[in-house]
């Protein structure tokens, strides 16, 4: 098996509860966003191009707000502003590595992030630095999986590596179910047939329409993200039918 990374660009997908930790108020939390950061920085020797997507959960969460009766536009509007100060918070913990990164936003805030420009975010890739996308897709109603779908093409990424807690797609629910069973290899369809909820459909079928791999992945096991970008044998692939 080749030690040398199998992708030359990717987009890691980030959720907003990866960055609280262990802080179960909300929030980020320094130290979970530090050891990301690091993890993140040592793909810079592999000369892998790297993207992400950050998610806004541990901040807002649009759904949820509006399931209280906030207006949903209102409430993922706010939701995307989550995800801007996650990756404001990413970008000062890789910055302390020294490692070069720039926040794009879907949304227009010149004071603390660029705006998203498809041009220039493929060259921040090809001078080495690190970009963070936030803001979602700057639309209601889709979530940041979609916008990872949708970044991921525009950039011509080569995979999709969605971090989570559990070590990939299971059959059941693997916190509840005590004997769910991993699933190492799935197709698109199985993934929306079976209503797995890992991805949002929206998302699934931009990357089938597009043809586009992803990794879902343990963030909690460290060197994971190394792994997945050599082509180990990490969580589970969602490809091609």
């Amino acid at each position: 098996m080749s030690s040398g990374p199998v992708f030359q660009r990717i987009l890691l997908k980030l959720s907003g509860e990866v960055l609280g930790g262990a802080q179960e108020s909300g929030g980020v939390d320094p130290n979970r966003a530090a050891e990301i950061a690091r993890e993140i920085a040592d793909l810079r020797s592999t000369e892998v191009q790297t993207a992400i997507v950050v998610g806004g959960g541990n901040i807002f969460r649009g759904v949820a707000a509006t399931a209280r009766e906030m207006d949903r536009v209102t409430a993922d509007h706010m939701g995307m502003l989550g995800t801007v100060i996650n990756a404001l918070a990413l970008q000062d913990a890789l910055e302390k590595l020294s490692v070069p990164v720039r926040v794009m936003t879907a949304l227009q805030m010149h004071q603390v992030a660029e705006p998203f420009i498809r041009r220039r975010a493929i060259r921040h890739l090809e001078k080495g630095r690190v970009v963070i996308f936030a803001g979602g897709t700057g639309n209601p109603y889709f979530s940041t999986d979609t916008a990872a779908a949708l970044r991921a093409m525009e950039i011509r990424a080569d995979v999709i590596l969605k971090a989570t807690k559990v070590d990939g797609i299971f059959d059941a629910d693997p916190i509840q179910v005590k004997d769910a069973k991993l699933i190492s290899r799935i197709s698109y369809l199985q993934m929306i047939s079976q209503n797995l909820a890992v991805m949002d459909s929206t998302a699934i079928t931009l990357c089938r329409e597009n043809n586009l791999p992803i990794i879902v992945f343990n963030l909690n096991v460290a060197g994971n993200i190394a792994r997945a970008v050599r082509g180990e044998k990490v969580g589970s692939l969602v490809s091609g039918d």
